[in-house]
């Protein structure tokens, strides 16, 4: 049997993070406060520190800036969904007004 994984909100991962970053905690000390795997912590704080030198996270991001980079690069990956889409159905409807003007001249 598998253990159930737990789940945990950004604003936890946030406050978690601060421990270290900003209050001076080990990640080790932090871990075993907030009750998590060292693993885990380790992982969050690494990830933090990351974003803050500009890289932009798979997983979801802590900061504020890098979360905003994320929202526009999921928006911009729907629009270019959406562009497609249009283009296909744009050639489409030009291929049925072709046909449609041949056999309308035929007749």
């Amino acid at each position: 049997m598998s253990k159930a994984r737990n789940q945990f909100t950004t604003e936890f991962k946030q406050e978690c993070v601060n421990l270290v970053v900003n209050q001076g905690y080990g990640i080790a000390q932090a871990a075993s406060a907030m009750q998590v795997g060292l693993s885990s912590m380790q992982r969050w704080v690494w990830q933090y520190k990351q974003e803050i030198k500009g890289v932009t996270p798979l997983a979801r991001a802590f900061t504020p800036e890098q979360q905003r980079i994320q929202a526009l690069e999921a928006e911009n990956r729907q629009l270019k969904r959406d562009n497609d889409l249009l283009k296909k159905a744009s050639a489409f409807f030009a291929i049925e007004m072709q046909a449609s003007n041949k056999s309308s001249r035929s007749n």
